[in-house]
């Protein structure tokens, strides 16, 4: 986390300045906005600027975004002045902190932009796979390619690739190809000089100076202009770039992660993509797999959702229905982890009781999840959400928790033929959890499906 502080704040500059780094941030500190945006051209970089709220925050903003530097801005003033917060916000601030600073204040609007969004949540063997392979490798300075569909988290496995290589305490610096027109991008990524270009109005380096030392995320690098490509290629083989219109090369030391949603083969094959810039970044592949294809993930991916943005949205906490865990099995997840995050996000929101119900887990369409188009729901997931809806059809009124539990835990075990391990996976349970529980059911006289068995009409 980099905190980029501006300005004295009436005294209260050093009391700030040890809180945050306390909370393991590292702080530059700028005297007005001049210095602070000399600083940020410079490379040095930022998560987040605290700006003194006497200075002009509307300025220091709207400079920001005239030069593409991508920091949100925090104001921060004496007291809690409601005038002087309206206005840092009207000026562009994303939130206003009174001073004298309190540490849990300050924590939160650190935790706002920290790494804490960039937990990495997984259970599943498949997923297991791909770490295993990214702590092998994450100690080189290989370049890497991660791949995989849009939504299933290649950006926050880069970030864990840096956490766990030697550049770990130098910066990671991420750069969406995709969002940046082609005639900007260039810029973006090699700096400028002072008058290269109209609106140049001062010297800026690039992401690839700004990540000097550290990793640098050339994040969608397939949606890259070719001719930008060949410019790229050669900055990784020589570990230089040329700003534009600057006249002399720069030495960079960075290590590459790139990810990209297409089949980069196939787009060599078309002649969008350089197959010589192809063989640099793909020295190691870590393809994440979908999130259909990771099913124990759903579930510790969404519980954790559902506890995150209960104390974001400060709503109480409410569990995930059993019937609900099981609706969010059997969807397809086209969107992958961001739609499932949306999706329990607007959960937390809509629930009603104790837990969260099959009524609350929607898509934005109004559309239950599990209900629409494109879930193709076949094999052990069909067969539980077929066990589910015969339980409803029997009718649950008047039943304890206990007696439905039994009987879904046992219906599930015989359309897995006794499979005690395919069952439990299926059920979110574990199998020891799942063995125990069978052995009170047969010590209190029912029949219990054995391995390859199921019992007759066994929802008769």
């Amino acid at each position: 986390m980099r905190l980029l502080i501006i300005g004295a704040m009436q005294g209260q500059l050093g009391a700030a300045t040890k809180i945050a780094m306390d909370r393991g941030a590292k702080v530059t500190l700028a005297n007005d906005i001049d210095q602070a945006l000399a600083e940020l051209r410079g490379g040095k970089g930022a998560d987040l600027a605290l700006c003194d709220v006497t200075l002009d925050i509307g300025r220091l903003v709207r400079s920001l975004a005239a030069e593409r530097i991508c920091t949100p801005v925090v104001a921060a003033g004496i007291g809690t002045d409601a005038r002087k917060a309206v206005d840092a916000i009207r000026a562009g601030a994303k939130e206003y902190l009174p001073l004298p600073p309190d540490p849990e204040l300050i924590a939160a609007v650190l935790s706002a932009v920290a790494d804490e969004s960039h937990q990495l949540i997984y259970e599943d063997e498949a997923m297991g796979q791909v770490i295993a392979l990214a702590d092998q490798v994450s100690g080189s300075d290989a370049s890497i390619l991660i791949t995989g569909e849009s939504g299933t988290g290649k950006e926050v496995l880069a970030r864990y690739v840096h956490r766990k290589s030697s550049r770990a305490d130098k910066p990671f610096i991420s750069i969406n190809c995709a969002a940046i027109p082609d005639n900007l991008l260039e810029s973006e990524l090699f700096g400028h000089e002072k008058g290269s270009f109209t609106g140049a109005v001062a010297r800026r380096v690039g992401k690839f100076e700004e990540a000097n030392g550290g990793t640098l995320l050339l994040d969608e690098i397939s949606e890259m202009d070719v001719r930008l490509q060949a410019k790229l290629l050669r900055a990784i083989q020589e570990r230089e770039i040329d700003r534009v219109g600057g006249t002399k090369p720069v030495k960079v030391d960075i290590r590459i992660v790139a990810t990209s949603n297409r089949d980069l083969a196939e787009a060599v094959k078309r002649g969008t993509f350089r197959e010589d810039l192809l063989y640099r970044l793909n020295v190691v592949n870590l393809r994440l797999p979908a999130l259909r294809e990771r099913p124990k993930d759903i579930l510790a991916l969404a519980r954790h959702f559902a506890h995150k943005y209960a104390e974001v949205n400060g709503a109480p906490f409410r569990p995930l229905a059993s019937v609900t865990e099981r609706l969010l099995i059997s969807h397809n997840w086209r969107g992958n982890v961001r739609e499932l995050e949306n999706t329990i996000h607007r959960a937390v929101l809509l629930a009603n009781g104790a837990e969260i119900s099959p009524e609350a887990i929607r898509l934005p369409d109004g559309t239950q999840v599990g209900n629409g188009p494109g879930n193709d729901i076949s094999g052990p997931v069909k067969a539980v959400v077929d066990t589910a809806n015969a339980l409803a059809a029997r009718g649950l009124v008047g039943r304890t928790v206990a007696e439905v539990e039994r009987d879904l835990i046992l219906d599930t075990l015989d359309h897995c033929l006794g499979n005690r391990t395919h069952a439990a996976n299926i059920l979110g349970i574990s199998i020891r959890t799942l063995r125990n529980k069978l052995r009170e059911y047969s010590q209190s006289g029912l029949a219990v499906p054995q391995p390859g068995e199921a019992r007759a009409a066994a929802l008769g």
